[in-house]
């Protein structure tokens, strides 16, 4: 068996690159340096991870592997701009393409499906981590790094992460957004907003145990119309939030079996 890579080289400063630079680090590889933009972040995160900062137009220190944690869209203008070489070239985007690193000979996706926000090093352990590859050698190694962080380790074609980053999109991102959103209605007449929070972690606790479908709740579960009715006209003023509130209310009273919008005035 082909030994676990003993060095990786981080491109970029970002959230992706301080949780899965501290990661790899914790699970025993060799951070060969961490390169970015901005000088100041460059070097707080290389300082944590026991590395040398790397200026962008600097020789890079020799490595087994070079992990881009870039935003999805400089992904291929950085890989462009890094000299052909023999070790493999990592991108950590759901939904980029492999194509995104070429022309380097060994390409590969390390991706861990979860959220990136603010906050401090995390065990990837239970953390699913999606892999994809272009060929036997970047597949030996993107398989090795992902398994000594995580016990939930997945390959996966371009078409079937793009359809899991959307789906991650949907099931994370949207509900933070609506939480801030309604957040935003109590504060705006002076209401504790942090009323909210104990049925939003409920939720995603429920979710966990019986699913999501059997955990939802709320007037449009049950078919209660006139509730999502008078929901919708205390919204009269908030006429992006009302459509999103009428669609979803539209869509999960098609789920559970009742009567769907077009028969009521949503």
């Amino acid at each position: 068996m082909t030994p676990l890579p003993t060095t990786v080289l981080i491109v970029g400063t970002g959230r992706a690159a301080f949780y899965l630079g501290h990661a790899l680090h914790s699970a025993g590889h060799v951070i060969a340096g961490v390169a970015g933009r901005h000088p100041q972040r460059t070097l707080e995160l290389a300082h944590e991870l026991g590395c040398k900062p790397v200026s962008l137009a600097d020789a890079w220190p020799a490595a087994d592997a070079i992990l881009i944690a870039v935003s999805d869209d400089a992904i291929a203008d950085v890989a462009a701009a890094i000299p052909l070489t023999d070790a493999v070239l990592m991108h950590t985007s759901g939904a980029g393409s492999l194509d995104k690193l070429a022309p380097h000979p060994h390409r590969a996706v390390l991706w861990p499906v979860m959220t990136m926000g603010p906050g401090p090093a995390m065990d990837f352990g239970s953390i699913p981590v999606v892999i994809d590859a272009n060929g036997a050698r970047a597949r030996t190694l993107v398989t090795a790094l992902a398994n000594s962080i995580s016990q939930r380790v997945k390959e996966l074609t371009y078409s079937d992460r793009e359809l899991v980053h959307a789906a991650a999109a949907i099931s994370t991102n949207f509900p933070l957004f609506l939480l801030y959103a309604a957040q935003g209605l109590l504060k705006d007449k002076g209401i504790d907003a942090s009323l909210l929070l104990p049925s939003f972690r409920a939720m995603a606790q429920k979710a966990e145990i019986i699913g999501a479908k059997e955990a939802l709740t709320g007037p449009a579960r049950r078919g209660d119309i006139g509730t999502v009715q008078r929901h919708l006209d205390r919204l009269t003023h908030e006429p992006e939030l009302r459509r999103a509130y009428a669609l979803l209310s539209s869509m999960i009273l098609k789920t559970y079996g009742h009567p769907d919008h077009e028969q009521h005035d949503l």
